[in-house]
């Protein structure tokens, strides 16, 4: 099959190529899926470089790239609760291939009505998103909450679900085209951080002084976000995709001194370690797209072919995609369920 394979980091992106290696072969308990669409992920592009803190020990080459697809099982095991041609979406590294081979906990059904381009980017920003704010963050309807980087796959998924529990929404971008993509997600605010550099001073004007309860941070601002914050709130460090390594250092007497809870979230580590609590994410997010809360995320640029996975992921190195950047793997035979 085809496939992107990691043989050694790479320096440049374009150091990245399609190739010719075997199909996955299901192991005990795991079913194999047909891939229609990739979802793209900024630590994609990490994961490539070496940069990631998982490279130091559970990402190591050879492997194959991509982290959520959406797709077709073509076989499971028996006694699991899917069969052949069932469309599902799901998480697993080796996403950029043509086929792979995953657990039968790390895939679902895809919702009604959504199609494959639409799930493909559902398994690494909605558990994340709601793991963080609701499970983490105790996110409570008539708090208001500050969402960093609104516009990209965590943040639109972030706004989508604060609404749904009925918070009031602050959404930050680096652009006015963005902040209207959070505006178009549910966002009740907007503010710009890039013509605003104190952009912390506008989040207080808008809460009357008061500050925000919670703050949703996957670029890594929290300095700013301190100074915002309402006194006994909560910051969710989810990431730094806006540091490019250079991680911010915060004096802890500025915690003290706001009575802030810092908040850690990291998915895959309750992935791994808590299933439990991933069944509890999974079933919370079920109801919100049940319901009609939750929508699809998708970025409106064309990425069609294995070939395509590099121009995406150096679209998202360049801040240009908003939402979720998905691949196409297959376009003729599923027509228009893609």
């Amino acid at each position: 099959m085809k496939a992107i394979r990691i043989e050694e980091f790479v320096k440049d992106l374009d150091e990245i190529k399609v190739s010719e290696v075997p199909n996955p072969q299901a192991r005990e308990g795991e079913v194999i899926v047909q891939i229609v669409a990739a979802g793209v992920n900024f630590v994609d592009i990490l994961y490539a470089r070496g940069k990631h803190q998982n490279n130091r020990s559970l990402v190591r080459p050879p492997f194959i790239l991509g982290l959520e697809f959406a797709g077709i099982v073509s076989s499971a095991p028996i006694g699991s609760q899917y069969s052949s041609g069932d469309r599902v979406f799901g998480s697993g590294l080796g996403s950029y291939a043509e086929q792979i081979a995953v657990k039968g906990a790390s895939l679902h059904h895809i919702p009604k009505d959504w199609d494959f381009k639409d799930a493909a980017g559902l398994a690494a920003t909605a558990p994340v998103s709601y793991g963080a704010l609701i499970t983490r963050g105790r996110l409570q309807r008539g708090e208001t909450v500050l969402i960093h980087a609104a516009a990209g796959g965590l943040g639109a998924m972030a706004i989508q679900i604060s609404k749904a529990v009925g918070a009031r929404v602050i959404a930050t971008a680096g652009s006015q085209a963005k902040l209207d993509i959070a505006k178009d997600f549910g966002a009740d605010e907007c503010v710009n951080y890039e013509t605003n550099p104190e952009w912390w001073k506008e989040v207080l004007q808008l809460t009357n002084g008061k500050g925000v309860d919670v703050v949703y941070d996957p670029v890594g601002r929290g300095s700013g976000s301190l100074k915002c914050l309402k006194q006994k709130g909560r910051i969710l460090v989810i990431g730094f995709a806006g540091t490019e390594g250079n991680i911010e250092r915060i004096a802890t007497n500025r915690i003290l001194l706001r009575q802030a809870q810092i908040i850690g979230y990291r998915f895959g580590m309750t992935d791994r370690t808590d299933p439990g609590e991933t069944a509890e994410i999974w079933r919370g997010l079920k109801v919100m797209w049940e319901d009609g809360l939750l929508g699809p995320t998708v970025f409106d640029r064309s990425y069609r072919g294995l070939e395509s996975v590099v121009s995406a992921m150096k679209d998202l190195q360049a801040r240009y995609v908003w939402g979720k950047a998905v691949v196409l793997l297959e376009h003729g035979r599923y027509g228009s369920r893609l």
